[in-house]
């Protein structure tokens, strides 16, 4: 129909402007329920991270944890941490009466009769630097009148150099707590008098990372290796480009590397990988997956509170109440190494059956319109699906993986352990911005899986870098 003549539509002229508006006005509330949808979301019902929910972040008046009956608090048990009096102080500070409250006569210590005591606890006096001189002599052989001259130990290589207390230290503050460069040489000098610069930081870093670099070579292979290890990626700025740093880790072991390739996984790996599903880790060949189930329950809470779809509510319910079960097996039943077969059959005929909701109530729904730029024909392929009816499918065909935990009790319900080692990265790339080069970043990388898995053993942090990484190896825990 042409707007610009002057004669009156036919009805079918009517009927096809009818539907063609009818297709635009469906296709524009699909977008509108799309762009909704994407604002509801945030990082307590996605895998969006907290950072971006910005200033206006929502109020926690929701969590995925339930309450519970327990009172709030340390609970039955638990360990507390105090300060505690000792038998034997490092100084006495005795303090008398300047005179008699009775008469007003002088006081002096001889008349005390008793005391009262409170202890302070406090941290001494920065110390300057202990310098030692090492002296290599030469001595002449009194039988032949030869020459021989001593060695110096292993690592004092220069006339002045800083120990191996300091270097560690400095590592400590740069790789794991993260300081600044710059403000690091601040605080050396505020606290020690130490006047470092930034080119002797960066050496002592890479002298530290050739240092523990086989350690981490064994660390990674015992990763590999485990019968249950969690991975996961993130972006990393290196040289003002986008590559990825990959972390493999257990509860007592960590590695980290830095690769090109988002896509690039780890080698030779075996036993369970516990991910997010990411697709490219089901082309690892001979493992076992285990998906990670906090993720489930974010994209189930964003169904539930935005797109309203009750089976969304009754998969939270049940698989909060499978982890709840599989946390009481691990603690009661010690010996099984999986869920009784009763109580597992039980939980996966409820999951199959909330699973058979979900595609009823997304038949019901109106088919999504395939999006198309401007003046690009629409793209072929499969229709277009929604979020939850994704979420179905997921969960449908990649059942036993989902519930993986209930099969392997050794199996955790989530990969929050990856999670919880990743995260500290993306703290170092807030406050640094990334890395300037590739060496840089390697060796952040080497020096971080070291203190890392220093801290799940129990290690002093501080200790385990001056020590000699060979024998550190021998006390590895691995379970």
């Amino acid at each position: 129909m042409n707007p610009d003549s002057s004669t009156e539509p036919t009805r079918e002229e009517l009927i096809a402007l009818i539907k063609a508006q009818a297709a635009q006005i469906a296709a524009l509330e699909a977008r509108v329920a799309e762009l909704e949808r994407q604002l509801g979301l945030n990082s307590r019902n996605s895998g969006k991270p907290p950072s971006s929910d910005g200033l206006k972040k929502p109020p926690r008046v929701t969590s995925l944890r339930k309450p519970s009956d327990k009172p709030s608090g340390g609970q039955k048990g638990h360990k507390g941490e105090t300060l505690e009096r000792v038998a034997k102080p490092d100084a006495i500070v005795d303090h008398y009466p300047s005179s008699c409250t009775g008469c007003h006569a002088a006081v002096s210590p001889e008349m005390s009769v008793g005391h009262s005591a409170r202890q302070v606890f406090d941290l001494p006096e920065p110390a300057p630097l202990t310098v030692t001189e090492h002296r290599a002599h030469d001595c002449l052989c009194a039988t032949c009148g030869a020459h021989s001259r001593a060695a110096f130990p292993d690592g004092v290589n220069a006339p002045v150099q800083y120990g191996p207390r300091i270097t560690a230290f400095v590592t400590y503050l740069l790789h794991y707590q993260l300081l600044p460069e710059g403000r690091l040489v601040e605080l050396m000098a505020d606290l020690f008098g130490v006047r470092l610069v930034s080119a002797t930081v960066a050496r002592m870093s890479r002298s530290c990372a050739v240092r523990v670099a086989d350690f981490v070579t064994t660390v990674r292979d015992l990763v590999a290796g485990a019968s249950v290890k969690h991975m996961d990626e993130t972006g990393f700025r290196i040289g003002g480009k986008t590559q990825w740093l990959h972390v493999a880790c257990t509860a007592w072991l960590t590695f980290y590397r830095v690769c090109a390739k988002r896509g690039s996984l780890l080698a030779n790996v075996i036993g369970t990988v516990v991910h997010d599903h990411w697709k490219p880790y089901y082309t690892m060949e001979g493992v076992l997956h285990a998906l990670c189930n906090a993720h489930h329950l974010r994209e189930l809470k964003a169904l539930v509170e935005i797109e309203k779809e009750d089976w969304a509510r009754k998969m939270q319910q049940l698989l909060c109440r499978a982890c709840h079960a599989a946390n009481l097996a691990r603690e009661q039943e010690s010996a099984l190494k999986t869920l009784r077969p009763r109580l597992y059959a039980q939980i996966e005929r409820r999951y199959d059956a909330i699973l058979a909701e979900g595609p009823a109530f997304h038949e019901a729904q109106s088919p999504l319109e395939p999006t198309a730029g401007k003046g690009k024909p629409r793209r072929r392929g499969r229709k277009k699906r929604r979020t939850g009816h994704n979420l179905l499918l997921r969960l449908s065909q990649r059942k036993q993986d989902a519930l993986r935990f209930l099969r392997d009790l050794a199996v955790p319900f989530t990969n929050n352990q990856a999670e919880r080692d990743l995260r500290m990265m993306k703290v170092k790339q807030k406050i640094s911005g990334g890395f300037r080069s590739l060496d840089g970043a390697t060796d952040f990388a080497v020096i971080r899986s070291f203190i890392s898995t220093a801290k799940k053993q129990g290690w002093n942090v501080i200790q385990a870098i001056t020590q000699e990484p060979k024998i550190l190896l021998n006390s590895l825990r691995l379970a």
